[in-house]
């Protein structure tokens, strides 16, 4: 493609060179620039780009959006901000490749994960080809990339989508977080559907308040950006977005809702349910246990009814999905003791996993955690206190310590933890933690081991170690 014909959508303050120059690829990190790129620079929060004209133009940048004039050889092409460019670039150059799909963009604090996958579920039921985005990777036509954000990049989404489409995907369900609002990664798509879960404490470490934390969750539903709206009316920004969203279906089971659910049965093993899908009666057989699981099908179940598929179908989808990978997954027993793993890494998902948990528990519940480093710090306490008030007996270990040192994140878990006076331990590494935890395990008992879910690493000093929860428990009960 002409540089020349991609400018049509980029927002030009000067040009500076020949734009009758071949593009054969876009890029934005300056480690796998190739030849014939066009490179987009911006300053980012810890980077700026910019820096790097001469490794991109050694391998083969025919051509750079910049914010600034710089000393370099080749074409340059002067924007006002770089980051803003760079959806619009990348739709252009894979052709529009959304709109040739029906996407549904979730967006949430929790259950974005479950409620895509829950949908991935239904339609397939339905006979459709379908793709997957998310924190658990990408999946479409039995292919696999294995994940690395939430969202993807512009770039690398938009060549996603465009794959999708040529491979003959129909709709794409994919998770849409609130850093990915803030920057406007998803610029350009109408989501057939925009899906609301809940707004609840998290990166408040880059967002700073929840008040600003929920603006970002807002920019979901901006004029333009959504054809219908899935909206859990039981949750306090949903209440608020319903006044000012249209062709809004709600969800919920203590506010008035289009869709909502009666006759709540929960086991270890899953729960049954009725669903009312605007006045249409089903029960609902989910693999999934927890009240929450049943929110997520609720949500599943609004944007399949708004795509037209019958409450029978849906009902199967529901049903056929047997497990989410950390999602409150139910991985082993062991000493007649049920084992979980679940991603829950906020004080709002720690909440309700033991919530739901400690009501099937006719033994003691047992709770190994820890909290990731350089994140959220406010939210450390809060965990330690909530995990001690729903469980018997904390562990406490262990996240993705990053670049801090793991004791001092432990210690300010503790914080919160002793203001209840229940008992816990500390164990800083994982692997060992998980197996005391496990040693501990009687008949009837629990144990939920959160925060990771589905990861495949642990993250220490810049380097992802191998690691994986279900993997470790398996090996220690030698399952």
């Amino acid at each position: 493609m002409k540089l020349s014909q991609l400018l049509k959508y980029v927002q030009v303050k000067e040009i500076i060179g020949n734009t009758d120059v071949e593009i054969n690829g876009i890029c934005t990190d300056s480690r796998s620039v190739k030849e014939g790129d066009l490179f987009i620079c911006y300053a980012g929060g810890k980077y700026d780009s910019h820096r790097d004209m001469l490794e991109i133009t050694t391998f083969g940048a025919v051509a750079v959006i910049c914010e600034k004039k710089l000393d370099c050889p080749v074409t340059q092409i002067i924007v006002k901000d770089g980051r803003a460019q760079i959806a619009r670039v990348a739709q252009a150059f894979y052709n529009f490749p959304d709109k040739k799909l029906k996407i549904t963009g979730v967006t949430g604090t929790n259950g974005k994960t479950t409620t895509c996958h829950m949908l991935s579920s239904i339609y397939k039921a339905n006979g459709n080809s379908v793709g997957v985005i998310g924190t658990l990777g990408i999946s479409y036509c039995g292919k696999f990339i294995a994940p690395e954000l939430t969202t993807p990049d512009p770039v690398f989404l938009y060549s996603v989508l465009a794959d999708m489409a040529e491979c003959g995907v129909e709709y794409v369900f994919m998770e849409v977080s609130a850093h990915a609002l803030y920057y406007d990664k998803i610029y350009g798509i109408e989501f057939e559907t925009a899906v609301f879960t809940n707004c609840t404490q998290d990166h408040l470490d880059f967002f700073g308040n929840m008040h600003d934390y929920a603006a970002a969750k807002k920019l979901m539903f901006k004029s333009g950006r959504y054809r219908n709206a899935v909206i859990n009316s039981d949750d306090d920004l949903g209440v608020a977005l319903i006044s000012s969203v249209k062709n809004a279906v709600t969800y919920g089971l203590k506010n008035p809702a289009d869709v909502f659910a009666v006759d709540i049965n929960e086991s270890v093993d899953g729960t049954t349910f009725v669903l009312n899908l605007t006045d249409e009666l089903y029960e609902i057989r989910l693999n999934l246990p927890a009240v929450h699981n049943v929110y997520n099908a609720m949500a599943a179940a609004a944007c399949a009814k708004l795509s037209g598929i019958k409450i029978s179908v849906i009902a199967k989808g529901l049903s056929q999905l047997k497990t989410v990978s950390g999602r409150l997954e139910k991985v082993a027993k062991f000493n007649g003791a049920d084992i979980f793993v679940d991603f829950a890494h906020t004080p709002d998902g720690l909440e309700k996993s033991l919530q739901s948990l400690k009501k099937l528990c006719k033994g003691k519940l047992y709770c190994l955690f820890g909290c990731g480093g350089n994140r959220d710090r406010s939210k450390r306490p809060i965990m330690g206190e909530t995990a001690a008030k729903y469980s018997d007996f904390c562990i406490v270990t262990s996240d993705n310590p990053r670049f801090e040192d793991p004791y001092d994140i432990i210690s300010e878990i503790e914080a919160g933890i002793k203001k209840t006076g229940k008992k816990y331990v500390t164990v800083t590494e994982r692997e060992i933690a998980t197996e005391y935890a496990i040693r501990l395990l009687e008949k009837n008992d629990i144990l939920l081991v959160a925060g990771k879910g589905g990861e495949d690493y642990q993250e220490i000093m810049g380097i992802k170690h191998s690691y994986n929860d279900n993997t470790v428990i398996k090996n220690i009960i030698g399952d």
